[in-house]
């Protein structure tokens, strides 16, 4: 799938993020297009994240979340480059999948399980269709 991803650069666009004043101004996911494929695929990368980590995450999980759906998504875009045209940068490729998956691993590999124990009523309704 390709990502429509912005290569992996350096630093930022200095020029882009400038108010007429001259200020920096930080960008938000909010500012984005939201119509993108990029952007639709970071999305659902986010909330399966979420899911695996029963549903509420710490803010501090979820700093590392989008960090780590950002360079997943990149590498999903590269991945599609290499396929279609044999390029890659192996480098920022190893680079970045080596970063993600220590993010990953700071808020866990494995899926939190959630309490899917029925109440009494749906345990004794359950029991009753047993019969």
């Amino acid at each position: 799938m390709h990502t429509e991803a912005a290569p992996m650069q350096n630093g930022h666009d200095t020029d882009a993020g400038r108010t007429r004043a001259g200020k920096v101004r930080l960008r938000t996911l909010s500012d984005i297009d939201a119509r993108t494929a990029a952007y639709r695929r970071f999305q659902e990368l986010v909330s399966a994240y979420h899911a695996d980590l029963g549903g509420d995450p710490t803010t501090a999980e979820e700093a590392i979340v989008q960090r780590a759906v950002s360079l997943q998504v990149w590498c999903e875009d590269a991945e599609a480059v290499y396929a279609s045209t044999g390029k890659l940068d192996i480098g920022q490729f190893t680079t970045a999948t080596n970063a993600m998956r220590r993010l990953l691993a700071d808020i866990g590999l494995d899926r939190r399980q959630r309490d899917v124990t029925p109440d009494l009523q749906t345990y004794m309704a359950s029991k009753a269709k047993e019969r």
